[in-house]
């Protein structure tokens, strides 16, 4: 993989000089060595492919792997309730307009029409990342959808996508853990499940035997991670690093 950092903020009166760390994906380069290094797929800029960044993700190591009491009252809510089909990625038909519609729609209602515009569903879907697949099916009715990207050693839940009626749940929290509990089962080494930033994503610190990436570490503190979620809001700065305003946001 090919590194290279971005220059982001300063603060010359206390030597704080900050770089956002990216890296390339190289063609015999394995994901798994890739995100083990503490890097996600980057998804903000059309016409973007390869490229990770890194950042505070989290993993579950699967070897460990097994439900907590909040992650089995969530489990009991939806175990049985759906029919689930992984599809390998190349055979989904993502042209159908009814499954792009579906997951903008999710995204608007959910989290505001300005994070998952058209524009950059098509690009995390053209990133040449996603592996598999995933629908759940109420009956003939769709209830969700998930994006999965892995290999050998690893599975990342990049992005799920559901009915809204759901929304008060869990069912986004019940998709991960059935993500999870199949790639156990697969043999993964590893889950990935994003990044964790604020209060709003502290529902994933439920997963047992969590790791996080503190910038140069896999770190097993559930407590600390809790912490930094709570505080991150302090540390907010409101600006991009160079390399973003060149390529070009949604």
């Amino acid at each position: 993989m090919k590194k290279f950092s971005s220059e982001f903020g300063h603060n010359y009166e206390t030597y704080s000089f900050g770089y956002t760390n990216y890296c390339m994906r190289e063609e015999k380069d394995r994901l798994s060595d890739i995100y083990s290094a503490g890097y996600l797929p980057y998804s903000g800029s059309p016409g973007i492919k390869d490229i990770f960044y890194m950042a505070r993700s989290m993993r579950v190591p699967l070897d460990s792997f097994s439900l907590s009491s909040e992650n089995r009252r969530v489990a009991c809510k939806f175990n049985d309730k759906f029919i689930r089909v992984s599809t390998p990625f190349q055979d989904f038909n993502t042209g159908d307009e009814n499954f792009r519609k579906f997951c903008v729609n999710y995204f608007t209602k959910r989290h505001g029409s300005q994070i998952m515009p058209v524009e950059r569903l098509r690009t995390i879907l053209d990133s040449g990342l996603i592996t598999h697949l995933v629908s759940y099916r109420d009956n003939e009715k769709i209830a969700a959808y998930v994006l999965e990207v892995s290999d050998k050693d690893m599975i990342h839940f990049w992005y799920s996508f559901y009915d809204i009626s759901f929304v008060h749940q869990s069912l986004g929290m019940w998709l991960m853990l059935d993500s999870a509990r199949h790639a156990q089962k697969a043999g993964e080494k590893c889950f990935y499940a994003g990044t964790v930033y604020g209060e709003k994503s502290l529902y994933k610190t439920s997963l047992a035997n969590l790791e996080y990436w503190d910038g140069s570490e896999w770190v097993a503190d559930k407590k600390q991670l809790k912490k930094l979620g709570r505080s991150d809001k302090e540390r907010v700065v409101n600006v991009i690093d160079d390399w973003k305003n060149k390529a070009g946001l949604f």
